[in-house]
């Protein structure tokens, strides 16, 4: 009987063929995976660093830690129309978050901040003999803060970016190496410009007028709210901007 065309031959050489079409589809494979891994990366590092959002700023621990000594001032006021003896329970309770802080052995950042402002206002209160003034400080830290953002934005050092840059470990590279992170962050810092700047636009008429009491219980009311919608803000900001690339560490010697 006769061979066909190709002879013994042919079935091994179809055989080779399916082998070489096979590699370039397990290839094809492999880089998918690998492409479908780098985007999941990207997506957990993104979300990462959006989640540092609340590490920098104290979490709502730190936002506590200012804003109740505030509320201790207007509710002793009340109770003992005295301004310094209003003064120096907020001042007390601001001595007490820092202690509880160093023995828990925590970053004390946010709560000596606080005891620090609620120092000069007590300070500033009791020598006017004015209950308002207890509350000026913070107005005007309020309106310096904006004003600081602002130009940080214009600048194109966005406040929020030397912020976080340390926290999720790029530094600077945001500004030099990563223009869309850039472009985030200066978002970011002017959302934070419009609502951190709400509080002295509501605030300083009451302060002007001597409303004590509608001062100190709006004070409070606006402490924890504004900062909580300026985080989810920026978080949201965040969420969709490039990862972060990590700043390089120098080499030990």
């Amino acid at each position: 009987m006769t061979n066909p065309p190709g002879g013994e031959h042919a079935a091994p050489h179809t055989l080779i063929t399916d082998n070489q079409q096979s590699e370039p589809e397990e290839s094809a494979a492999a880089t998918e995976e690998s492409a479908e891994e780098a985007a999941a990366r990207d997506e957990a590092a993104r979300k990462e660093a959006a989640d540092s959002i609340i590490q920098a700023f104290g979490g709502v621990r730190g936002m506590i830690d200012m804003t109740l000594p505030g509320l201790v001032f207007i509710v002793t006021y009340n109770l003992t129309h005295q301004v310094s003896t209003a003064a120096w329970g907020a001042l007390a309770l601001s001595a007490v978050f820092v202690v509880v802080r160093l023995l828990r052995r925590e970053t004390i950042q946010h709560a000596f901040s606080g005891v620090f402002g609620v120092a000069i206002g007590a300070w500033i209160s009791m020598h006017t003999g004015k209950a308002q003034d207890f509350y000026l400080p913070g107005l005007l830290w309020n309106v310096g803060y904006a004003l600081a953002l602002a130009v940080s934005a214009l600048v194109r050092w966005p406040l929020i970016g030397l912020t976080l840059g340390p926290v999720t470990g790029e530094m600077f590279t945001w500004r030099t190496q990563n223009p869309g992170r850039l472009a985030a962050y200066t978002k970011a810092t002017w959302a934070w410009v419009v609502i951190m700047g709400i509080k002295p636009v509501i605030l300083f008429p009451l302060y002007f007028t001597g409303n004590v009491n509608l001062l100190g219980w709006l004070k409070v009311a606006l402490g924890i709210p504004p900062m909580l919608l300026a985080m989810y803000v920026t978080w949201r900001i965040l969420l969709t901007a490039p990862a972060p690339i990590k700043a390089e560490q120098p080499e030990e010697d």
